[in-house]
């Protein structure tokens, strides 16, 4: 049963589309309740002190209320520390949103991935290139265990044998993490696996982790990742990385 009335509660806005000609429905993902529908009454009007706020990838607090599926906004406050980025860095962050969108269910409330999240959009903010696609792939795994879909990655899931370092290993939708063959496009070591594991197994592994994990093997990352998303979104490409295809082939 969702609180009456929540306040001051730290937030992303992950979409927004019309509800009338003065209003706007928002997807948003707090850190406490997870993600959540709301109505923004009126955040269309040019007097509405809501319209410059409500913007993705800008830290926000918000105040909502109502037991409905879609909740009313009370209130928002820029927290600020963000430019809205541009280009890549701009559609990166659209990928982030779709991510979310797509996996996470409403009123499901994962603060420790919120705050990742909320990592990765300073990242999307402030870098480009190698650093911005190392925030990503290290966002994808994240997810991946925090919702149960992502196998061990210090076994071959099928067998639950160990790794061999020197040794060959993809990750398949279906099957999980196995030897690698001859027709796998891409493919990691089980050393390089292994540390994966290690930084999203500890205790007190964080984000920068994840980061130090990631770097060595950021681009045969992004293939293994891609095809595992992509099965668990139920789409053949999602919608951001088709708008990235279709620009880079203006």
């Amino acid at each position: 049963m969702a609180s009456a009335r929540i306040t001051d509660e730290p937030a992303y806005v992950l979409h927004r589309h019309d509800w009338s000609e003065s209003s706007l429905i928002l997807e948003v993902l707090t850190r406490g309740h997870g993600r959540v529908a709301l109505v923004a009454k009126g955040a269309k009007r040019p007097s509405s002190s809501l319209r410059p706020i409500l913007l993705p990838l800008q830290p926000l607090h918000l105040s909502f209320g109502g037991d409905a599926e879609i909740r009313t906004l009370r209130s928002a406050e820029w927290m600020g520390g963000h430019v809205m980025p541009t280009g890549d860095a701009l559609l990166s962050g659209y990928y982030l949103n779709e991510l979310v969108l797509t996996l996470l269910a409403r009123d499901d409330p994962h603060p420790g991935l919120f705050d990742v999240y909320s990592h990765v959009v300073s990242v999307i903010c402030s870098e480009h290139g190698d650093a911005l696609q190392t925030a990503l792939r290290a966002f994808e795994l994240m997810l991946l265990r925090e919702i149960g879909l992502l196998p061990m990655l210090d076994v071959q899931t099928m067998t639950l044998g160990r790794l061999q370092p020197s040794e060959r290993y993809c990750l398949v939708a279906e099957g999980g993490l196995r030897q690698a063959g001859e027709n796998d496009r891409s493919s990691l070591s089980g050393a390089q696996w292994q540390q994966l594991q290690r930084a999203l197994g500890s205790d007190d592994a964080g984000f920068t982790d994840m980061l130090h994990a990631c770097a060595p093997v950021v681009g045969e990352l992004k293939l293994q990742l891609r095809a595992l998303l992509h099965y668990h979104c139920g789409v053949k490409t999602l919608r951001t990385r088709q708008m990235m295809i279709d620009l880079q082939s203006l």
